[in-house]
């Protein structure tokens, strides 16, 4: 230490160890400023403590050789749980019953010899967390021994699959006990089981009317359940619609704008979209024009029957249909307008026309340039659901859209669609994608 201080305190509070740390149920080492009273002796006696308990090769190839193991138990388990929902033989589950006891015997078998490995400092220091990983090995061996007798007992199938169940349950919290157990001695676990993925910014052109419209996709893939043979994975994304914002007015003039000669002659003046709580707001102002054309005597005449302007308040609340697709509640706020064109805004069917021309536009850019599924990468899209979705204000007035949703996928399927978000999160973001186009 002597020779290299440096090399030695820089390990001090970054490698991992955490004595009393969070998975010990406690606050942690302080690395503390000296200023405050503590004595530079205490830092010393914490920086002791925890290179004690660090592990050394050895330990680290043991813990992944016992993650391992655990893994392949659960593995068993859930293959077992399959079988039962099949008809099957009762001497096919009996064979199958087998082997995930050798597994799991041989998962507790190593998870012993792990423990027993330690030296007198790593007892003394990891006694707590120790203490926990041996409630979580009894709690497998007290559900493997229901579901052996279960199983010899031939009990109903639905029986058998919730003592299956509870055992995976087990099996669960034993392997997050011996992860824990492994970061307070600074080992990184790599069972594989991955659970946090981000999804880079991806950023998409969609064009309609002719106008183009940027909107960029991110977002994050969380592991949150396993149970019964399934695995949930929490998706979030979010779609930045700053750019839709910026060019709002002339994709709207593009799908409002009239010029019939002898009817309606709408002329968008402005447009602004932004935030208000969990929806996105329009504001058009508009000059709008009604004529009609009568012909006598061989000889066309146009009157004018309506003039003014007028500014109308859309709101709009994004959903999720039953079928899961996105959709945006359109309602009309508040209408400022004299006369007739008040009137013909208020209660006629142009209100309602205009109301529904703004949804739809901004629907079709924000499904074609963020919708959920095509943010995912395609080996998880058949797996994903849309759940719930809301517009979100930034505090310079940015408006994005928060789509949240889920990952369902069995067993079978797991490390298949794992691989595709692991590929996805290493890629770099600001990629771009093909020009999607509507007329």
């Amino acid at each position: 230490m002597l020779a290299c201080p440096c090399g030695m305190f820089a390990q001090h509070g970054g490698g991992g160890g955490r004595i009393g740390g969070a998975a010990a149920g406690s606050t942690g080492l302080s690395t503390g400023n000296h200023a405050s009273g503590v004595d530079a002796k205490d830092d010393l006696r914490d920086f002791h403590e925890i290179m004690a308990v660090q592990a050394s090769a050895e330990q680290k190839a043991a813990h992944a050789a016992m993650l391992k193991s655990t893994e392949a138990a659960g593995a068993e388990v859930q293959g077992f749980i399959a079988l039962l929902s099949k008809e099957n033989k009762a001497s096919e589950i009996a064979n199958r019953d087998k082997s995930f006891e050798e597994a799991i015997e041989t998962a507790r078998t190593l998870n012993k010899r792990f423990l027993e490995g330690f030296s007198e400092a790593q007892k003394s220091g990891l006694k707590e967390i120790t203490k926990r990983l041996g409630k979580a090995d009894s709690e497998v061996g007290q559900q493997a021994k229901a579901l052996d007798q279960a199983v010899e007992a031939n009990a109903a199938r639905a029986q058998m699959t919730s003592s299956a169940q509870n055992l995976e349950h087990a099996l669960t919290g034993f392997q997050r006990a011996q992860v824990d157990l492994g970061e307070e001695m600074s080992i990184t676990a790599t069972n594989g089981q991955d659970s946090a993925f981000n999804l880079p910014a991806v950023k998409n052109t969609v064009t309609l009317a002719g106008q183009a419209v940027a909107v960029t996709t991110s977002g994050a893939v969380s592991k949150a359940v396993a149970e019964g043979g399934q695995n949930t994975f929490a998706v979030e994304l979010t779609a930045d619609m700053a750019d839709l914002q910026q060019t709002i007015a002339d994709v709207l003039r593009a799908q409002l704008d009239k010029a019939d000669r002898c009817g309606e002659q709408i002329a968008l003046q402005t447009a602004t979209l932004t935030p208000q709580g969990s929806t996105g707001v329009v504001f058009v102002q508009l000059h709008y024009e009604r004529w009609t054309c009568t012909t006598m005597f061989g000889r066309e005449s146009m009157n004018e029957i309506v003039e003014g302007n007028g500014t109308i308040e859309v709101k709009l609340t994004p959903a999720v249909a039953e079928d899961g697709t996105l959709r945006l509640v359109a309602q009309m706020g508040r209408i400022d307008a004299v006369g007739l064109v008040g009137e013909t805004l208020r209660s006629g069917s142009l209100g309602e026309s205009l109301r529904d021309k703004i949804a739809e536009s901004v629907l079709f850019i924000l499904r074609q340039g963020g919708d959920f599924k095509p943010a995912l990468p395609s080996g998880a899209r058949s797996y994903a659901t849309l759940r719930r979705a809301r517009f979100q204000g930034t505090g310079s007035g940015r408006l994005i859209a928060v789509l949240d949703g889920e990952i369902r996928v069995s067993n079978e399927n797991l490390v298949a669609v794992t691989s595709a978000l692991k590929e996805r999160s290493s890629q770099e973001g600001s990629s771009v994608r093909p020009e999607l186009m509507a007329r």
